[in-house]
């Protein structure tokens, strides 16, 4: 990673749990960045757990409280910032119900199918309700009964008048929810950690750590468009790794001038005390610049007798363009 070395920036790096590795923080050891630590890091689901609510600071930011710790990651000395969300929290435990009220649904099918099987010993069946028990994530099996059932003879022995007996082994259980641990998923529900390099709170305060985060989400939002099946992302393909960094760049660019836009719109909207409708037909100061663009199909200049014309130009897109700056306006020969 050249990327210090090429931008002589003394700027603040944000990213998401995905850049959050040994290896790359050992690489970004000449840079300030702020980053969500993942789960999979066994130290940051531990402290989630010992954390005590009470003990939570209340940020500047409305909603949020958090506490601090430090973190020797990687041999990189980090503040850790544990951060909870009331608004997340609320989300995340309705999350958790339905979770475990579908688990029990299945849950509930998969016992029913096990105690329709019949084993060939006491043995193989009390290992396969352990088994099933074992994988059952917000539920446990109870009062595991095992009893021979007798099967009906198949036939008579051929040297001998009397009937030959078969047995089986059949499984009954009880299904109860695992309240420990829906109780550990319940604790850490609305709880996520940021980490940084930059240590010193004067530098980068607490409550800036959640704003620099928040508003790393922003722009990722803007990239959202790339997950539309119209868009065709998946029809590019792309092999030097030059190309994918030029790449990069122009999309980098394009969201920075589609951003510029909107809040250039919204900010004129704001000063005129005006409103657009939206996608709903609802009035709204805040509109998205994808949906303006999409009021502007089918415009064409057209130039008769050497005179320029824009055809199509209805009342409610000269309503639009009127918050537009004149160099937009321009372009439909409005200036």
């Amino acid at each position: 990673m050249n990327f210090r070395e090429n931008i002589d920036i003394d700027a603040l790096m944000v990213a998401d749990s995905a850049l959050y590795s040994a290896e790359n923080l050992n690489l970004m050891k000449n840079l300030k960045w702020l980053c969500r630590v993942p789960l999979t890091v066994g130290l940051a689901k531990q402290i989630l757990l010992e954390i005590d609510d009470k003990d939570l600071i209340q940020s500047e930011i409305t909603g949020y409280s958090y506490i601090v710790k430090s973190s020797n990651y990687s041999g990189i000395e980090q503040r850790w910032l544990i951060v909870e969300s009331q608004e997340r929290k609320k989300a995340d435990s309705k999350q958790l119900m339905r979770r475990v009220q579908q688990a029990q649904i299945n849950a509930h099918q998969k016992l029913t199918k096990l105690c329709n099987e019949e084993f060939a010993c006491h043995r193989d069946a009390k290992k396969a309700a352990l088994h099933l028990s074992k994988q059952l994530k917000y539920h446990c099996l109870t009062a595991i009964k095992i009893s021979k059932k007798q099967l009906k003879p198949e036939s008579k022995s051929k040297n001998n008048s009397q009937t030959d007996w078969k047995y089986c082994y059949q499984i009954s259980a009880q299904l109860e929810a695992d309240k420990e641990a829906i109780e550990i998923e319940n604790r850490t529900s609305g709880k996520f950690i940021l980490a940084t390099n930059v240590i010193h709170e004067s530098q980068l305060s607490h409550s800036d750590m959640i704003k620099e985060y928040k508003a790393q989400q922003s722009c990722e939002r803007g990239f959202a468009f790339l997950k539309d099946p119209l868009f065709l992302t998946d029809s590019i393909f792309l092999k030097s790794r030059e190309r994918i960094e030029a790449l990069s760049m122009i999309m980098g660019l394009c969201l920075l001038v589609y951003t510029l836009g909107q809040r250039q719109l919204r900010e004129s909207l704001l000063a005129q005390n005006q409103k657009i409708k939206n996608q709903l037909g609802k009035l709204t100061s805040r509109p998205t610049l994808r949906w303006i663009l999409q009021c502007f199909p089918g415009i064409h200049l057209l130039i008769v007798n050497g005179v320029s014309q824009i055809s199509n130009l209805s009342d409610e897109r000269l309503w639009i363009l009127q918050f537009f700056p004149n160099a937009c306006r321009r372009y439909y020969l409005l200036v």
